[in-house]
């Protein structure tokens, strides 16, 4: 994307990362050798398995990324989205580990202190990297781009104007020189200059071993260990001459500032995120077993129930109003889902062909007209939507703002759903109050045991069930207007209960169509617990889901990429997008 283009909108901003990821993931397969890569919320898996991200310099920035963070691609103070390149160099230098480092030796090998090991983490990815074949040209000047990229962030977000920044743009650089025989780049050597006279005399000896060992990992890891050793104890020494002010607001935090960065790309052996906005990895320890503390005030309440009639009419009025205004045909968005979601099945035969199956009941034709020729039947096939969708609405606090956009694009939806003969449900998920509720107020009389689960209490909407038809639920649907509704979120709980219902359905194909603006959240629960307590839960049922098959799971986020936790996804953008806009997306994600 070229600064001259006109800004693109956050939807298409994340489904072209989504495709940048799928082409660099078989990048990977094809160039490791390794099945089973993929990414999943910007994080790389084989499998199940979470990979560690190996070196700071493999982490290039999305577009998404920035337009979530607020700045424009090219904006000088602010996240700057990398380019393809960028991305192709990282997954080559993925590849490239994988395909030639054996990663129990080296985890068997990384020293204690956090320096040291990133410092040996990274050097043995420059081993891996300067082991290319010759005959891919193309993987060498894509990995220098992709190194180059990473040191011209480093030097613009001003980290190199530290002690420690500089130390260690420098050893990143003249490290990954001797290792690959790549040159420093002009731009940078009279700003390491200083810096490298001063370490020569430290790492020297190890620096000009590196490169004639590193066909054994054994025998290279000895001399990055040393190299590793050197910059702990400066970083060390460093910290500790410091004054006093700056020592305290270095130890106020877990990492320095000049580490934003050198991203801590050590993984655990338990994979977890924060959330769907930021891929990083959730605190060390295995999580804990899901379980709720109380489930008396839990409930599954019908929408009608919820909100007075009078106003229940006054809702549907205006969006009957909102409707009207927008102008959205279900007729034609029927045609489209019947085209994405039918089935071809036998229904009858087909007569007077001039192939096929003889039809006895036309041979009488044949004697009074011995040159007739459609004498024969056809199976006759023909479409059959076997099917039944749920979708379910997140009615946390935050989507207030999207429910008229959200209600309008449902409501069409539901009505072409119908007459493409695919059976429906809408149900939604909140909680019955905020902050906990009478499931925070037993714990606290119990003794506020640790660890003890969801703390409130759930409240499941069902606005439309699978045997009403549309007439009967339109008045309920407007329920999504009130306000109130809308409070915090369990959406692990809320996936296994809808689905619940969906499989109870007696239909081939089964679709749970998700409706979320971020991770789940509820203040006492992640107060009491690990604050990754329902993030994890979340996205291990929807795993399970995923796993077993029975149901096609499919996630929209509301401006928000929601592909940490389902893997097929896509994006709105209810601020700018048309309900006629809103509606072509999901049916694509179908």
């Amino acid at each position: 994307m070229h600064s001259g283009d006109s800004a693109p909108s956050l939807q298409a901003l994340v489904r072209y990362q989504q495709q940048l990821d799928a082409l660099c993931a078989a990048t990977l397969r094809a160039l490791s050798g390794q099945s089973g890569l993929h990414y999943r919320g910007r994080k790389l898996w084989q499998g199940k398995a979470l990979l560690p991200s190996f070196a700071p310099h493999l982490h290039p920035h999305a577009a998404a990324d920035a337009a979530l963070a607020g700045a424009s691609l090219a904006a000088p103070d602010g996240p700057i989205a990398d380019d393809l390149a960028s991305f192709r160099g990282a997954a080559d230098g993925v590849a490239l580990r994988l395909r030639t480092s054996d990663r129990a030796l080296h985890q068997g090998l990384r020293p204690a202190l956090p320096m040291a090991r990133r410092v040996f983490d990274l050097l043995e990815q420059y081993r891996s990297e300067s082991l290319v074949p010759q005959a891919w040209p193309g993987v060498c000047a894509n990995m220098r781009h992709r190194f180059e990229a990473w040191s011209q962030a480093f030097v613009r977000a001003r980290l190199h104007e530290s002690a420690q920044g500089i130390l260690l743009l420098t050893v990143a650089h003249i490290c990954r020189a001797r290792v690959t025989g790549d040159a420093v780049p002009e731009a940078l050597e009279d700003l390491l200059e200083a810096t490298r006279f001063g370490l020569a005399p430290r790492i020297g000896h190890a620096l000009y071993a590196l490169r004639r060992s590193r066909h054994n990992q054994a025998d290279y890891a000895v001399h990055a260990l040393a190299i590793g050793a050197v910059v702990a104890a400066l970083v060390d020494t460093e910290r500790s001459s410091s004054k006093p002010a700056e020592r305290l607001r270095e130890e106020g935090g877990e990492e320095d500032a000049w580490l934003q960065i050198w991203v801590d790309f050590e993984a655990d052996s338990e994979p977890g995120f924060a959330s769907a906005l930021s891929p990083r990895d959730a605190p060390e320890g295995a999580p804990e077993r899901y379980r709720a503390f109380t489930t008396s005030y839990d409930r599954v309440v019908d929408a009608t129930q919820l909100v007075r009639a009078e106003q229940l009419a006054s809702l549907r009025t205006t969006l009957d109003a909102q409707l009207a205004q927008a102008g959205v045909s279900p007729g034609l968005l029927a045609r489209q889902l019947q085209v994405r979601l039918a089935l071809p099945r036998t229904d009858g035969w087909d007569s007077g062909q001039e192939a096929g199956r003889i039809d006895g009941s036309r041979l009488g034709q044949l004697i009074a007209s011995p040159n007739e020729r459609r004498l024969f039947r056809t199976e006759h096939i023909a479409p059959h939507t076997d099917c039944a969708l749920s979708v379910l609405v997140d009615c946390s606090g935050s989507m207030k703002t999207h429910a008229l956009a959200l209600a309008m694009a449902l409501d069409v939806l539901l009505r072409a759903l119908e007459r493409a003969g695919v059976q429906t449900e809408l149900l939604g998920y909140t909680t019955g109050a905020w902050n906990g509720g009478r499931a925070l107020r037993d714990w606290r009389r119990a003794g506020k045991s640790p660890q003890p689960g969801r703390l409130n209490e759930l409240c499941h909407i069902v606005f439309k069930d699978h045997a009403s038809p549309y007439r009967n639920a339109r008045r309920s649907l407007a329920a999504l207007l009130k306000p109130e509704l809308f409070r915090e979120c369990v959406d692990g709980e809320a996936l296994r209960w809808a689905s619940a219902r969906l499989l109870a359905q007696d239909v081939r194909r089964r679709i749970l169509l998700v409706v979320s603006d971020g991770s789940p959240m509820d203040g006492a629960t992640v107060l009491a617990n690990d604050p990754h307590y329902l993030d994890r839960d979340l996205q291990a049922t929807a795993a399970q889901i995923e796993t077993q098959g029975q149901i096609a799971l499919r996630g929209v986020g509301v401006g928000l990429d929601l592909s940490a936790f389902y893997q097929r996804s896509t994006v709105l953008d209810l601020a700018e997008q048309t309900t006629r806009q809103v509606l072509a997306q999901v049916v694509d994600v179908l």
